[in-house]
């Protein structure tokens, strides 16, 4: 039932996608906007991983790196994907300071694994270790097609509407006219933020539990979600993030601020609910409270918890 619900809303956005296209260019605008939507799930499915990897600039983590958090996030993903009988992933890094994760791929033996330099810098090797088997889980689920290709999709339907006086097709050919344009411009963007976060918010709740299981301390993903949302709101910039919002739905927590139009609807559910749910399933194991290696004043945030920076905070590139 879950597959068949997301079924749907995929053919959903790829309907409001093609529904953009005819608004603003009648049927020519449509067969061309259902020709790009199948050129584009097509490429979405041979090179998800790629395309979303590229946008964040990720790098592979090195076999042998000389940063002993690398190490261990790359030794941890390895272990928890071995343990649960998946395929090892691409494993790679993104220079952000906000801590946050994401997994990428169309199926588990074309998948890739990124975390930011942040997640290694500012949560311990035991909250990273949680948060990632939260994205194996997904993996694992085989929910990061699902994702990319709606990352893909709505994308392309905030770019159409964005652009839609630019496209071919006088006011004769548009149903609705100039009017009928600009309310596609206003409202196609929104429509596509609903269904992505449809398809998002109950991928996250089963993932939470998945990955609990996978890295065995529901607890440590309890802290972590906590800690990651706490840092975002503080104002930890994405920048990778807000100039890609689409994508925004394939991180553990939102990494957008919520300064834009495309912010207004979050994909993910609220962190307390994530954790109450936690609790629910797992009872008092998942029980968890973020002092610990919660960073508050200035020094506190230059220190870290993986020990002093002497005032500057380097990535785990050294």
């Amino acid at each position: 039932m879950n597959h068949l619900r997301t079924f749907v809303l995929l053919a959903a956005l790829t309907a409001l996608f093609v529904g953009v296209g005819f608004m603003i260019g009648g049927p020519s605008g449509m067969m061309i906007a259902l020709a790009f939507a199948l050129v584009g799930n097509l490429i979405s499915y041979w090179n998800a991983d790629k395309i979303v990897l590229s946008m964040y600039r990720a790098q592979d983590v090195p076999p042998q790196s000389v940063d002993a958090r690398v190490r261990a996030y790359a030794e941890d993903v390895r272990e928890m994907a071995l343990r649960a009988g998946m395929p090892v992933p691409r494993i790679t890094l993104i220079e952000s300071e906000q801590p946050n994760a994401f997994a990428t791929g169309r199926d588990p033996a074309h998948a890739a694994v990124a975390a930011t330099t942040g997640l290694l810098t500012m949560l311990d090797r035991r909250e990273v270790r949680a948060v990632m088997g939260h994205e194996l889980a997904h993996v694992k689920n085989r929910d990061t097609l699902t994702m990319t290709v709606t990352a893909t999709i709505a994308g392309a339907i905030s770019a159409l509407a964005n652009f839609a006086f630019f496209f071919g097709g006088n006011d004769r050919e548009r149903p609705g006219g100039v009017l009928g344009v600009i309310a596609i411009m206003i409202l196609a963007p929104i429509a596509a933020g609903l269904v992505q976060m449809a398809i998002s918010r109950r991928r996250e709740y089963e993932a939470d539990e998945s990955g609990a299981d996978i890295s065995g301390d529901p607890a440590g993903l309890a802290s972590a979600l906590q800690k990651i949302d706490a840092y975002a709101r503080a104002g930890r910039v994405n920048f990778q993030a807000e100039r890609n919002p689409a994508t925004a739905h394939m991180f553990i927590i939102n990494p957008l601020l919520g300064r834009g139009a495309d912010n207004l609807f979050s994909t993910h559910p609220s962190t307390e609910n994530r954790v109450a749910a936690l609790a629910r399933r797992f009872g008092g194991s998942a029980a968890s409270t973020p002092t610990s290696g919660m960073l508050t004043s200035p020094r506190q945030r230059q220190r870290g918890p993986w020990g002093d920076r002497g005032g500057r905070r380097p990535g785990p590139w050294g």
